[in-house]
């Protein structure tokens, strides 16, 4: 068993650190401050050719696998960037693979390469209110009328709505008391965030300002039904085929915001003189940043083998979820001692940790709770009755 990278992947980890390190912590303080996108950095991703690195090579993707994107992503949250800079392009790494795996070859031809090129940007809008992951309940409805379809509901905490032009929509397409499973009668839509008919209202929240959050409300939006992904009631199953790609990734994402707030907490430790030493030198410092160094080091193999599990085609819902609670636990851990460290000075801007800890609840809570997470590998891997 080899856990070394191959000659191209540890090029992606060297060519994203270069990239990463043209912005900054000073350009990623501003943008939490100002609360604007990331353009010129999202710009510059997609001019190293790297949002379509999972995507296909006939449509100007990269052809790589979720281990490849999962090395990208973590590297950039790693520079500092946090989930700030992750999330900017975190949809357009694994948001469109049900459109790659169930898409005609008209549709793939249309929706990726803009996508890839970043001459659009797309949100991901599934979860609603009132029904949190319980996603078989949505409520978004989208009645068949001649070639389109028209669709009204509501969706919360939609990333980069602000600022997309596509998004990819999940509705039900069947009643929920006219289906034999739950799972039925949900169809999966990418289509143009018509304004006149979405209205988009940002939710103002504690960290990653610099990308937006948001409540979707539509009302007699109309889709071409050639934006339908896969076939009518088949929405469900497309949809998975995005989760563990995105738990494998945000994972990722944990651990390189975990490997920023120690890499400044030990420089800050090494620094910092207090009654006539170093803060590094007393094993108060020590032990919680080297404990924590060993906790993210794990979190990152179990992201590799649900990455490779992934990309081999073998099951990896269990790795996939163990990866994403491991690695936000362990980031989030990393990020509290990385103020800690710094004492009053944790608490101030300048010094970053203090945005990296606000950051770091994003991966314990989103896309799934750490304690759905839990009775998922419960029930899978350990054969004990459902309950949820």
């Amino acid at each position: 068993m080899d856990f070394s990278l191959t000659p191209a992947q540890a090029e992606i980890r060297a060519a994203i650190e270069r990239l990463s390190a043209r912005f900054d912590d000073e350009y990623w303080l501003a943008r939490d401050r100002d609360g604007q996108f990331p353009e010129a950095f999202h710009r510059a991703i997609a001019e190293g050719g790297f949002l379509g690195i999972a995507m296909p090579e006939a449509h100007g993707g990269a052809g790589l696998g979720i281990t490849e994107a999962a090395l990208m992503m973590e590297r950039i949250a790693a520079s500092g960037a946090g989930m700030s800079g992750a999330s900017a392009v975190h949809i357009n790494i694994f948001g469109l693979h049900p459109v790659v795996l169930f898409g005609t070859a008209e549709q793939q031809a249309r929706m990726l390469p803009p996508l890839i090129r970043g001459a659009e940007k797309a949100c991901f809008a599934v979860t609603e209110p009132d029904i949190g992951l319980n996603t078989t309940a949505l409520k978004t409805q989208a009645l068949r009328d001649g070639e389109d379809y028209v669709i009204k509901g509501q969706k919360i905490w939609i990333s980069t709505a602000q600022v997309a032009d596509r998004m990819l929509l999940l509705a039900r397409t069947t009643p929920l008391d006219r289906v034999h499973r739950k799972t039925e009668g949900l169809s999966l839509f990418y289509t143009a965030l018509d304004r006149r008919f979405v209205e988009v209202r940002r939710i103002e929240k504690m960290g990653r300002h610099a990308v937006d959050s948001n409540m979707l409300f539509i009302d007699g939006l109309r889709v071409p039904a050639a934006d339908r992904i896969g076939a009518e009631g088949a929405g469900f199953r497309a949809i998975l085929h995005g989760m563990n790609p995105e738990r494998i990734l945000i994972a990722a994402e944990a651990v390189g915001l975990g490997r920023a707030a120690l890499r400044r907490a030990a420089a800050y430790a090494n620094e910092r003189v207090v009654f006539g030493r170093k803060i590094g030198q007393n094993q108060g410092i020590q032990h919680p940043l080297a404990r924590h160094w060993a906790e993210l080091e794990a979190a990152f193999l179990m992201v590799l083998k649900a990455a490779s599990l992934y990309d081999r085609g073998e099951e990896c819902g269990a790795e996939a979820n163990a990866a994403k609670f491991l690695a936000g636990e362990a980031g989030f851990r990393a990020c509290e001692t990385a103020v800690m460290t710094h004492g009053g000075m944790g608490y101030a801007q300048e010094y970053h940790v203090e945005r990296y800890l606000r950051e770091s609840l994003i991966p314990r809570i989103a896309p799934v709770s750490r304690e759905l997470v839990l009775s998922f590998i419960a029930e899978k891997i350990l054969g004990l009755p459902k309950s949820y």
